[in-house]
């Protein structure tokens, strides 16, 4: 099967996927029962991997007893629930409410990581991924997102339990940022623009380092410095490029 054959089959079950939508799904009526025994039923759901089941049930106890003693718990458990069935408008606009009404609540660091991870499941693509298109120019702004919110578990949080995996992903994300303004910065390179594609690049080696795209930012600058005629410019990136990447064709 050739690349053009398996990208259009693919797109067909990407779509035919999108047109069954979670929503669509009927589980069984929420009864009228009190909130703890909801609240069983609901983490029995959890547990069993029957997300959209327990999303109803949790929606039900929130509703019904919005200022019970389990009604903190049950925000977070929705929380989660909406992660893993991939409802992120609702995760985020959760979030968000909890944050808003419970800034001092004992858990907010989960809060906080949650939605780190809804943003971050945002910029996931099913085909794109599978079949290999890079999208690095794409809007950034859920990543950017996701890296503040891990930023503050960081910094506000350094105890809590997800801090070490924070600090992970804050890596992955800055490479991801990093790719978006270096691909910006090609965008005005081919189009001339060589003091705008220069001053990307520099953001890039001035905000993202270390990452991957740091070289090929110092890149950027040799070229636009050299069609700029900025030669004492060129001289000093291609001495950091040398300095810290000293296999880089161009320094060699």
């Amino acid at each position: 099967m050739d690349k053009l054959t398996f990208r259009a089959l693919l797109l067909a079950a990407v779509v035919g996927l999108t047109g069954c939508s979670s929503s669509d799904i009927e589980i069984e009526k929420v009864p009228d029962r009190s909130a703890q025994a909801l609240f069983a039923d609901a983490r029995e759901a959890l547990d069993s991997g029957l997300y959209q089941k327990a999303i109803q049930l949790l929606s039900a106890i929130d509703s019904r007893f919005p200022f019970g003693p389990i009604s903190h718990q049950v925000q977070l458990d929705l929380l989660y629930a909406y992660y893993k069935t991939g409802n992120d408008e609702q995760g985020i606009a959760l979030a968000d409410r909890f944050l808003r009404l419970n800034p001092t609540h004992a858990n907010v660091d989960y809060v906080y990581y949650m939605r780190a991870l809804i943003n971050l499941a945002t910029e996931k693509n099913l085909f794109q991924d599978f079949a290999g298109i890079d999208r690095a120019d794409r809007d950034p702004s859920a990543s950017r997102e996701a890296f503040n919110d891990l930023r503050r578990i960081v910094d506000d949080y350094p105890q809590s339990k997800y801090s070490a995996d924070a600090r992970k992903r804050m890596i992955a994300i800055k490479s991801r940022l990093a790719r978006y303004e270096l691909a910006v910065a090609e965008f005005y390179f081919k189009r001339d623009a060589f003091v705008s594609a220069a001053n990307r690049a520099r953001y890039i080696v001035e905000y993202f380092n270390p990452s991957h795209e740091v070289e090929g930012a110092l890149e950027m600058m040799v070229a636009c410095y050299d069609k700029l005629g900025l030669e004492e410019l060129k001289t000093n990136a291609l001495q950091v490029l040398a300095a810290n990447y000293p296999d880089n064709e161009l320094v060699n």
